[in-house]
């Protein structure tokens, strides 16, 4: 027998966006802003797989309760929404669904018409729904934060010895966060004794590490900026050092680009799965709850679908929802109809006892052993040779949500993306009806919406711009139209069987030799990990888990044609009409690690210019000036892959105008001027 939660909503303010401006048909929206307090009976089955429930603190009436911030966008007029809800799962708090879907300015406070962006999201009818997740999040700048339970033994603090990696690629910082971000909640250490933790630092993931003794460093915070001694002002930039058990202070400085490992007995953890349990249970309120206290209740219909999005951190978190059986609400009704993960690799979240959720995934150098990518990766059934289990992310049938999945070029070099398509030994699986995988080909994982000058930062190369926003667009309505009862196109992703899925050997010896371009050594492996008993239950990872080199789970990636594109998946104009080899890796500059590859970062390498230049240099790629005669010949083919693309559904038909002015802002501004002389 179940027992419904309650849910409470409070503080709620109604707001018209963007000063009343009319949407198309849908007409003015408004946002509502508030509170959402959600509590469950711990006992009940519906909650019963939940970790730390039986340790959760708990309401005078036996109840564990989360508090979460929400944010509704929807029409003023509830008959012109489209009965749909678009739900953002929020990456570390911060709304992103209006900068992605709308090309709107990047904001946690949207309310105006340049948030707005080009409208899409309320043009088409969607009611958009955000609600925090991640308990860690701490408020401020506008974050979205969710209040969940600690964890507790009888009441008193748990704690367990943990590991946390902290890398600067600036100068001078000296003093951080436990957690490694201000933002983010960080674990207070049990003692301030330096002497009963451990400080090491290394230049490499797998390099002998240094150790630097407790006299070296403190469990301190440091207040002000300094330097007022320096300059003859005792007053002037004045600094306090305050004994803190949530912050490290290392006076003489983090060396930029190093790899600082802290391991330390930690206290007060939270149980994180009740923030998976306010938005099951707060969406499936929203879906099916007809009283005034519902506030998508309005004009007497209810949403029919309910659609989730996130992206990276949180597309991993929508594969955990599923695998973990949140999508089924108290009633056992599924919550989520459709969901879009994107850019989440192979990976899960991973929800334990102890965890730092806002550390991202692990890569080659940055926090190489987070055991976000544990078997199953991948939505159909598989069996995993090194441990032998068969599971996968879908196996609820009656609750299960359809799925399209999206990921870039970067997910199979840095997030062991092929896993999410193939068995453990790296053979092609069939995905299930239900899924569709779309792979935006030669494109990395982060895409600014907006033309910007690709950025060099620390890497070896620039950053790779090919555009990939308009794809959003086009996939929220294949999802749309999906739930209708219209499926989408047929997957689009690299396979074994036609060679365009390959080994990094054979990557390695077609890719192109461009003169100059250092090319990874090996895309981020997948070693099996002994993460300790029961971890898979919610009990905290080791400080030190092992690692067992000899036994690998297979990462490939995707083939690539003579330029050193990809040829497989979908590919956006600016690849199909490319200017320069767009890559998912990027390799680490000198001084930051110099050869490794840089976090999820992809590289755009400009073709030559002019025969001339070509064979200057040696560059087997052939010029711009070689592919176009004039600047309209490239504008003109751009504008033909953008109608393609439009035809087959993966492409808003405005976006057919859209690509081709982004595409000249990103990539051909560079060298349309060379074009016309």
């Amino acid at each position: 027998m179940t027992t419904p939660p309650r849910i409470k909503i409070t503080d709620l303010t109604q707001t018209d966006f963007a000063n009343g401006v009319s949407f198309g048909d849908t007409g003015v929206y408004e946002t509502l802003s508030g509170k959402a307090e959600i509590s469950v009976d711990p006992a009940d089955p519906s909650v019963s797989h939940a970790y730390d429930m039986a340790l959760a603190g708990r309401d005078d009436d036996g109840h564990v309760s989360a508090q979460t911030d929400i944010w509704i966008l929807r029409p003023k007029d509830p008959a012109k929404a489209n009965g749909t809800i678009l739900f953002e799962f929020v990456n570390r708090g911060n709304k992103r669904c209006l900068q992605f879907f709308n090309n709107g300015a990047p904001t946690n406070r949207p309310s105006s018409a340049a948030d707005a962006g080009n409208g899409f999201l309320m043009r088409q009818g969607y009611t958009v729904v955000i609600a925090a997740w991640q308990g860690d999040v701490l408020p401020g700048d506008g974050r979205m934060t969710i209040k969940v339970p600690e964890a507790t033994g009888n009441g008193t603090p748990l704690s367990a010895r943990i590991k946390v990696e902290f890398i600067c690629d600036t100068p001078g910082v000296t003093c951080l966060p436990l957690s490694g971000k201000t933002g983010t909640y960080s674990y207070p250490a049990r003692s301030l004794d330096p002497a009963a933790a451990r400080l090491q630092r290394r230049r490499y993931p797998h390099a002998q590490p240094e150790t630097l003794g407790s006299d070296r460093w403190s469990f301190t915070q440091v207040l002000g900026n300094g330097g007022g001694l320096a300059r003859g002002d005792v007053q002037g930039g004045e600094q306090a050092l305050i004994p803190s058990a949530s912050h490290i202070h290392l006076p003489e400085g983090f060396r930029p680009g190093w790899i600082y490992e802290l391991t330390y007995e930690a206290t007060r953890p939270l149980v994180f799965d009740m923030g998976f349990i306010a938005v099951r249970e707060l969406i499936a309120f929203f879906k099916n709850d007809r009283s005034p206290a519902n506030p998508l209740a309005a004009g007497g219909t209810l949403p029919k679908f309910a659609i989730a999005w996130g992206r990276s951190q949180s597309g991993r978190c929508i594969r955990d929802f599923i695998y973990r059986g949140f999508n089924a609400d108290y009633a056992g009704r599924r919550v989520f109809d459709g969901m879009l993960p994107h850019i989440s690799g192979a990976g899960k979240t991973m929800l334990n006892r102890f965890a730092n959720l806002v550390v991202a995934a692990s890569r080659q150098y940055e926090d190489n052993l987070n055991p976000a990518d544990r078997f199953p990766f991948s939505y159909a059934m598989s069996r995993d040779h090194i441990s032998g289990r068969k599971d996968a992310i879908l196996k609820r049938p009656e609750t299960d949500p359809l799925v399209i999945h999206t990921q870039t070029a970067s997910e199979y070099w840095h997030r062991r993306g092929s896993l999410v398509h193939t068995d453990s030994r790296g053979n092609d699986l069939e995905l299930p009806e239900t899924v569709r995988y779309y792979y935006w080909a030669s494109s990395q994982h982060w895409s600014d919406p907006t033309p910007a000058k690709p950025p060099l930062g620390i890497c070896t190369n620039h950053q790779n711009i090919v555009s990939t926003v308009a794809f959003f667009r086009g996939t929220l309505l294949l999802m749309q139209k999906w739930l209708e009862g219209e499926a989408p196109p047929p997957s689009r992703y690299p396979k074994k069987a036609d060679g365009t899925l390959v080994s990094f050997e054979e990557w390695r010896a077609a890719f192109p030799a461009i003169p100059g371009t250092l090319l990874p050594r090996e895309p981020n492996l997948l070693p099996a990990v002994d993460y300790g008993p029961g971890f898979d239950e919610g009990a905290p990872a080791p400080a030190d888990p092992a690692v067992d080199a000899n036994r690998h789970y297979a990462v490939l990636v995707p083939a690539t044609d003579a330029d050193g594109n990809d040829r497989a998946g979908l590919l956006a104009p600016m690849v199909q009409v490319p200017l320069g080899t767009y890559t998912g890796w990027n390799l680490r500059g000198r001084g930051h690690g110099y050869g490794a590859l840089h976090d999820f970062s992809g590289s755009y390498i400009p073709f030559p210019v002019s025969a001339e230049e070509r064979a200057l240099t040696g560059d087997p790629r052939p010029a711009i000036l070689e592919r176009f005669d004039t600047p309209q010949d490239y504008s003109d083919a751009i504008r033909r892959a953008a109608e393609t693309l439009c035809a087959e559904g993966f492409y808003h038909p405005d976006d057919i105008e859209f690509a081709t002015a982004m595409t000249l802002g990103f990539g051909a501004v560079n060298h349309l001027h060379d074009l016309s002389t």
